[in-house]
C-alpha cells in the first residue's frame, strides 16, 4: 500500500539516490521494483540489529529521510542515522523533532481518523508539495528470474498453463483472530472443486504449517500445501500472480493480488475495512456488523463470531460473482 509513495518519489527526485529500509523478510516484496538504487534490510527490534541498521543508514550519508511508521523507534533509526531532515506524520513526542509532515486528522473523541492507508501515506508526500500520481495504485513486480522460479514451482505442483488456478491463503502473521477456520477453508476447496474446473494451491507462510494440516486433514478433494517449500514473500509474488482468484484472510497476500489485479475474496474480522478501502474494483470484503468489530486484537477474547459467522458458502457465492464463469454446473 506504500509502493505509490515509492513511486511519487522516484518520479519527483529522478536523480536521487534512494534507499529503502524495511524488514529483511519483506525486502523480496519490493526489490524487483524500478524505485531504488539501494535497500538496507532493517532490524531495528534487538539492540544489536538497531545499532547495525543505523551503522547502514550513516554510511549511505543521507540528506533526508520520509518515515512511513509512526512510531519513534523508525524516527530515532533515521535521526541517529544522520538524516539532516526527517519527514513524516506529526504524532506523538517525536512530532517536535521532525523537520517537517501532516498531522493526522482526529475526530471529535480525539482519536486519529481511519482512512485508507494508501492515501494516509501519500498523504506526506502532498504534505511536501510534492506531484502526486494521478491514479495511485499499488504495484509489484516480479524479475526474470523470479518468474522462471515461479514457474519451476507450478511445474512441480502439475499446473500447465491452461489450468484455472484458485489460492487460498489461511494464515495472520497479525493473530489468530484473523484468521478463518481452517474447516471452513477446506469446506470452502470442496466447494470450489465442485463449481469450478480448477486447482486449488495453498499458501502457507513461516508458522502456518499446522493451519495447513488442518485444512488438507478435512479436505475430501485434493490441494496443493506449499508448506514443504517454505515459500518466502518474493516467490509468493508469481504464484499470486498465475491465479485467476484468492480468497483470503486480511493479510499481506491479499495486497499482492491488488497489485498484481487478480480478483480476491477478503474473510474480515476484528479489523476496520477503512484502513484498507483503496483500490477495491476486484476485491470483495466479507464481514460481519457486530458490535465487538472492529477490535483490533490479535486474539479474540470471546467467541470468534467475526469469522464463524461467515459461512463457505457465503464466500463461494462472492468467487462466482467475481469469476462469473462456472465450468461446471452446481450440484
Amino acid at each position: 500500500m506504500a509502493t505509490p509513495v515509492f513511486a511519487c518519489l522516484r518520479e519527483n527526485f529522478p536523480k536521487a539516490f534512494i534507499v529503502a529500509c524495511i524488514k529483511k523478510y519483506a525486502r523480496g516484496i519490493i526489490e524487483d521494483g524500478p524505485w531504488f538504487d539501494s535497500i538496507i534490510a532493517c532490524d531495528d527490534k534487538t539492540c544489536a540489529g538497531f545499532r547495525q541498521t543505523v551503522k547502514d543508514i550513516r554510511r549511505m550519508r543521507p540528506d533526508m529521510a520520509i518515515v512511513l511508521p509512526n512510531s519513534i523507534r523508525s524516527f530515532l533509526t533515521v535521526r541517529l542515522g544522520g538524516a539532516r531532515r526527517i519527514y513524516g506524520y506529526k504524532r506523538n513526542l517525536r512530532g517536535l523533532f521532525l523537520t517537517g509532515g501532516p498531522v493526522p486528522v482526529r475526530d471529535n473523541a480525539g482519536k486519529v481518523k481511519a482512512i485508507a492507508m494508501l492515501d494516509y501515506y501519500l498523504e506526506i508526500c502532498r504534505s511536501l508539495d510534492l506531484k502526486l500520481p494521478a491514479d495511485p495504485r499499488p504495484e509489484l513486480f516480479v524479475s526474470d528470474g523470479l518468474k522462471a522460479k515461479g514457474e519451476g514451482l507450478l511445474r512441480s505442483y502439475r499446473i500447465k498453463p491452461g489450468d484455472m488456478v484458485i489460492g487460498l491463503n489461511p494464515g495472520a502473521s497479525f493473530g489468530s483472530s484473523k484468521c478463518w477456520p481452517a474447516e471452513y477453508f477446506a469446506e470452502l476447496a470442496g466447494l470450489l472443486k465442485n463449481h469450478f474446473e480448477c486447482k486449488i494451491i495453498l499458501f502457507v507462510g513461516p508458522g502456518e504449517e499446522g493451519i495447513a494440516d488442518a485444512i488438507v486433514n478435512n479436505c475430501r478433494v485434493e490441494v496443493i500445501n506449499t508448506a514443504p517449500d517454505k515459500i518466502d514473500l518474493a516467490n509468493l509474488k508469481p504464484l499470486i500472480q498465475r491465479c485467476a482468484l484468492l480468497v483470503t484472510n486480511d493479510t499481506g497476500p491479499r495486497h499482492f493480488a491488488v497489485a498484481f489485479g487478480v480478483p480476491v475474496v477478503v474473510i474480515m474480522g476484528p479489523t476496520n475495512p477503512l484502513y484498507t478501502s483503496a483500490n477495491l474494483e476486484k476485491s470483495v470484503v466479507i464481514r460481519k456488523e457486530l458490535e465487538c468489530s472492529p477490535c483490533h486484537k490479535k486474539v479474540c477474547p470471546e467467541d470468534h463470531r467475526c469469522m464463524t459467522e461467515i459461512r463457505p458458502e457465503m464466500v463461494l457465492g462472492e468467487v462466482k460473482k467475481l469469476l462469473r464463469d462456472p465450468i461446471k454446473d452446481e450440484a
